[in-house]
């Protein structure tokens, strides 16, 4: 092992602890019924010939963003937008804001700030005879993101 520094597991981060609101139409929501979220910028990669060269070469060329969550079956903020859409032809665009902070770990809070975003699919009605809660899965688009709060560097990540 020699002088290998390792993280310390209180540094890993607790999802728990994680915040989430939306801004829809200038009103802002806590949304707390989220249980799970994840988002993801995806970068377009352009193949680039280049003569003289057997392999091809790369440049980035644009994204896209796209989230995904799933929520407690328990708000109708989601399904209000959709029913405007499907009579008015307007979908609104909203923010979502996500910071994750744990007391426990070294590296602080992050914020990132989805802006632009669109649902691609609304659940509209839903039940299940027996005991399970009810949930429902979110996705979509977002069009930018802000990150004002980023975690901090932890000891021994950075070698030189």
């Amino acid at each position: 092992m020699g002088n290998n520094i390792m993280m310390n597991a209180a540094d890993a981060v607790y999802g728990s602890l994680a915040e989430c609101y939306v801004t829809i139409e200038g009103r802002r929501y806590n949304f707390m019924s989220l249980t799970e979220f994840e988002s993801k910028w995806e970068v377009n990669i352009a193949d680039v010939p280049i003569l003289g060269k057997v392999g091809m070469g790369h440049k980035a060329a644009g994204g896209k963003g796209t989230w995904s969550g799933t929520a407690h079956y328990n708000q109708s903020h989601f399904r209000q937008m959709a029913d405007a859409y499907q009579k008015t032809g307007v979908l609104p665009y909203f923010d979502i804001q996500v910071s994750n902070e744990d007391p426990t770990s070294a590296v602080g809070r992050q914020t990132i700030i989805h802006r632009g975003c669109l649902c691609d699919n609304f659940i509209l009605a839903k039940f299940q005879a027996g005991e399970d809660l009810l949930d429902e899965e979110l996705s979509g688009t977002f069009e930018s993101w802000d990150m004002p709060e980023s975690f901090k560097t932890l000891d021994g990540f950075l070698t030189n």
